[in-house]
């Protein structure tokens, strides 16, 4: 039997990451051939991927990278099995490491195809399988490019992409406060005015069926009622049901025995809370319209007003799980 030197499978092991025992193995039956025991070790990889093919990447590591001159960003996830891997060190710089090759490809199957120290990104991972023992594959891929890009990532379980039209003072406060803003709400689109017109109508009936519900419940037991919207979105909002609503508040101001003459203090008021509980849509799955997590008294696009002449032209959210 050859004999290995202990530098020899340390040296090994610092190429591959795999344990004492499996490179001293995999070293033996390569006959101390450096090269031949990485290809055993990649077989090895091999057949514990096949083994656990069907097995889901639930956990893992986000991670975002910006080039030098912040124009373009990607987002990525290397999913695995369990949290305990997702959150160990060694796996995460491997995260952090395909971020920077993700960097410089435009899609997931790029990345796969793309330069790894002598392999492809897809063995990498194939050889990192049979080494951690999970299975290991890239689940979310997200890139973005615009006058200035920056990003926002959430202990490595979500990562934001942002992008701008152009780089104004203090850019990088705006993106990464908005960055945050889609970390955490979970929006799916810019404004309400990209909502499909039948979406909107399904979603309205799907809600108003909701609540309905839920009254039902809430009469039963003798608490408070939800109200029950006529509309989600501001898409809805025409100035005519604006025009009716308005009406409707000075009607009922006016049965309330308030004087006229302080109506117009008390009605924007009354047309901000109607606005607010007919465009439920908007507030959850529209990111400018959505209410700004650091001052709910204004939405994301009147904070992004404060930076002058400048708009958020796209996002990208990935997160694992």
């Amino acid at each position: 039997m050859v004999k290995v030197t202990a530098a020899e499978v340390n040296k090994l092991r610092q190429a591959t990451g795999a344990g004492m025992m499996d490179c001293k193995k995999a070293l033996v039956e390569a006959e101390g051939n450096f090269d031949k025991a990485i290809e055993v070790l990649r077989k090895k990889g091999q057949k514990v991927a096949e083994k656990r093919a069907d097995r889901d990447s639930s956990e893992g590591a986000a991670v975002s990278k910006i080039n030098a001159d912040e124009t373009a960003g990607v987002a990525i996830v290397l999913g695995c099995e369990t949290d305990f891997v997702g959150k160990n060190e060694n796996f995460v710089a491997l995260a952090e490491q395909l971020g920077d090759i993700a960097l410089n490809c435009k899609t997931k199957e790029e990345l796969l195809d793309a330069d790894f120290e002598g392999m492809t990104v897809s063995d990498k991972l194939t050889e990192q399988t049979g080494v951690i023992g999970e299975k290991l594959d890239i689940t979310a891929f997200e890139r973005l490019e615009a006058p200035f890009v920056g990003t926002y990532v959430h202990i490595n379980k979500i990562a934001a992409l942002v992008a701008l039209s152009a780089k104004v003072d203090k850019a990088e406060t705006l993106v990464k406060d908005v960055a945050m803003q889609v970390a955490s709400m979970g929006a799916t689109t810019l404004s309400f005015k990209d909502f499909d017109p039948g979406f909107i109508a399904s979603e309205t009936e799907a809600r108003i069926a909701v609540i309905e519900k839920d009254n039902i419940e809430l009469g039963r037991l003798g608490k408070t009622l939800k109200n029950v919207p006529s509309y989600i979105s501001m898409a809805q909002l025409t100035p005519e049901v604006v025009a009716e609503a308005e009406a409707a508040a000075k009607a009922e101001l006016k049965h309330e025995g308030k004087p006229e003459q302080i109506w117009d203090r008390i009605l924007p008021g009354k047309m901000d809370r109607f606005i607010s509980d007919n465009t439920t849509l908007d507030q959850e799955k529209a990111l400018l319209d959505q209410k700004f997590i650091k001052d709910d008294k204004m939405t994301v696009a009147k904070y992004i007003e404060t930076y002058g002449n400048v708009e958020v032209v796209g996002f990208r959210r990935v997160s694992v799980g």
